[in-house]
């Protein structure tokens, strides 16, 4: 039997990621495939543009809105759902279901809703569409939330300079 090799872990190895504070989550459709959206107004000056949604994309805001009410303390504080990624700013900041102060810690929290989310998403896709891995940065400091603020916030305007953009 072919040995798989060890994946190495892209999270900041001793950090509680049930800590209090806002993390920055980025999760990609497998392959780059562009099932979420299309950028809507990009070609009009007068439109700010924005992501018109497929089916699939209606899907993963759907359950976008669901974190909140399955999660005490945690917030969704800034999202948008691109063509083939979507970017997330959560906010955790304490409560039941293993937040800081919860009667039920874990290391897991953010971990624990992305699984979640995925799961509960390729359910209703009925195929499993997302990377296995998701990106995550703590972020740290108000310059560094108000970047990524605002990065999530223009990436449809952006959208051909972004990192995840697959030219045609």
């Amino acid at each position: 039997m072919k040995e798989l090799p060890v994946r190495k872990s892209i999270r900041l190895k001793g950090y509680d990621y049930s800590n209090a504070g806002y993390y920055f989550i980025t999760v990609c459709v497998k392959d780059g495939h562009e099932m979420l959206g299309s950028i809507v107004g990009h070609d009009d000056p007068a439109c700010r543009p924005f992501v018109g949604l497929t089916e699939y994309g209606a899907i993963s805001d759907k359950y976008i809105k669901t974190i909140e009410p399955h999660y005490d303390g945690v917030f969704v504080d800034k999202y948008c759902i691109m063509s083939n990624h979507i970017h997330i700013i959560l906010a955790v900041c304490g409560g039941q279901d293993g937040a800081p102060g919860s009667s039920r810690p874990t290391t897991a929290l953010i971990p624990r809703i992305m699984a979640a989310y995925k799961k509960y998403t390729n359910k209703e896709f009925g195929f499993d569409m997302w990377q296995d891995r998701y990106y995550d940065n703590i972020i740290l400091g108000k310059e560094n939330y108000q970047r990524i603020w605002q990065y999530i916030d223009e990436n449809p305007a952006k959208w051909a300079e972004d990192r995840y953009f697959v030219k045609k």
